[in-house]
């Protein structure tokens, strides 16, 4: 019998990554072999898909997950393919950080719902998405799941770059790396998908330098549009200490709004799934014993909810700032006379009278900066205290770190 390597429908969602799909569709089929007791060389049991933010790795994982379970090897249309990418699968885990790291009793629980059986299918698929938030300490309690895993069992880790998990990991998986989608992938799905105006869908896609999840944001969403034109407006009227302030303040609090309003959405959700979970109606009092359970889950849940939003925070701000590199990239290569095409290209006239501001060395200094601010950010450093020195350096790029230590 010969197994088919032709992309099946599931891979439409992974846009501008021919590679991956090819690599990932072999790997399905070698699965049918290997479950066969034939040769699969082009399947193992443990992978690590890096790439950029907005490549599409959750993408990736979550689609090969569903290949993997899916009877037709990934037809795109049944109820298996429709629910295991979000999770609805009994043999698909996908797993995704609540706060800023994953810790070795999350690990642990990882390593349990390795050794199970599949309910449903050949093969039970665990996804670990943002990998690179694993401590040293969960990184080691999977080395020996990983080396050593059940015949069932496959792992599906995520991360922006090999730099950002432990050689030992690294030496353990299969490396699939994911490139930055070309902006004419992009504008094309949002055309082709979500019916979005060609005009409309150029300008998401230059915007959203790639990342397919903000693009779609800012195709569809106004106030997506208006808060990222708020964000590159601040570096415009940067005058003096106090304008530097209140513009960080600006963008921090906006960044925290677009948190706020995810992170309530979820905890709503939850509240209610807590609820349900213990019988709890509307106006119903909860006594004795069951108030003490009650209270304990509540607290745990009110936790992570607590943990959670501040990572969306801290998420949000890491956006506004890629934003950010995108318009001093544009300044430098008005600077150096580049022919390539600008991000905001329909901001050229402000671009240029920004370029004449400073040299090209000082946007080098600024991008440089603007890097270490989101560093900085991720390294749990509190997000307006690190964009208050942002944009003071922005105002005069020769109080940027580096600069200074070179004086």
């Amino acid at each position: 019998m010969t197994v088919t390597t032709d992309p099946a429908p599931i891979w439409e969602a992974l846009i501008g990554q021919p590679d991956a799909v090819k690599n990932l569709t072999k790997a399905v089929a070698d699965a049918e072999l290997i479950r066969r007791g034939e040769p699969g060389p082009g399947m193992t049991h443990a992978w690590l898909i890096t790439g950029p933010p907005g490549s599409g790795r959750s993408t990736a994982a979550t689609a090969f997950a569903s290949a993997l379970v899916c009877p037709l090897n990934g037809c795109g249309q049944c109820q298996v393919c429709r629910m295991a990418p979000v999770g609805g699968h009994p043999d698909v885990h996908i797993v995704t950080p609540s706060g800023l790291s994953y810790g070795v009793e999350d690990a642990r629980e990882l390593v349990r719902l390795s050794s199970l059986a599949p309910i449903d299918s050949p093969w039970r698929v665990i996804v670990v998405e943002d990998a690179d938030r694993l401590t040293v300490q969960a990184f080691d309690s999977l080395l020996k799941s990983l080396e050593e895993p059940t015949p069932h069992t496959v792992w599906v880790l995520c991360a922006p770059s090999v730099e950002d998990v432990l050689p030992t990991i690294i030496s353990r998986t299969r490396h699939l790396s994911l490139r930055t989608p070309t902006t004419s992938d992009v504008r094309d799905l949002l055309i082709s998908t979500y019916s979005v105006d060609p005009a409309m869908a150029a300008f998401a896609a230059r915007a959203s330098q790639g990342h397919i999840g903000r693009a779609r944001g800012l195709a569809l969403e106004e106030s997506s549009r208006l808060r990222r034109q708020s964000d590159l407006r601040t570096v415009f009227n940067l005058r003096d200490v106090p304008s530097c302030v209140s513009a960080a303040g600006a963008l921090v609090a906006s960044a925290t709004a677009a948190a706020n309003t995810r992170s309530d959405s979820l905890d709503t959700g939850e509240d209610e799934q807590l609820k349900a979970s213990f019988g709890i109606e509307q106006g119903t009092r909860v006594t004795g014993t069951s108030k003490k359970m009650v209270d304990a889950a509540k607290k745990q849940l009110l936790a992570t909810q607590k943990t959670r939003r501040k990572r969306m925070i801290r998420d949000e701000v890491d956006r506004s700032l890629v934003d950010l590199l995108g318009l001093y990239r544009d300044v430098l290569l008005i600077q150096l006379g580049s022919d390539l095409e600008l991000i905001n290209q329909e901001m050229r006239p402000q671009l240029e009278q920004l370029a004449t501001r400073g040299s090209a060395a000082d946007s080098t200094r600024i991008l440089e900066t603007i890097e270490y601010t989101r560093k900085s950010v991720g390294a749990n450093t509190p997000p307006l205290l690190a964009v208050e020195a942002l944009m003071i350096t922005i105002k005069d790029p020769r109080l940027a770190p580096g600069h200074m230590n070179t004086q």
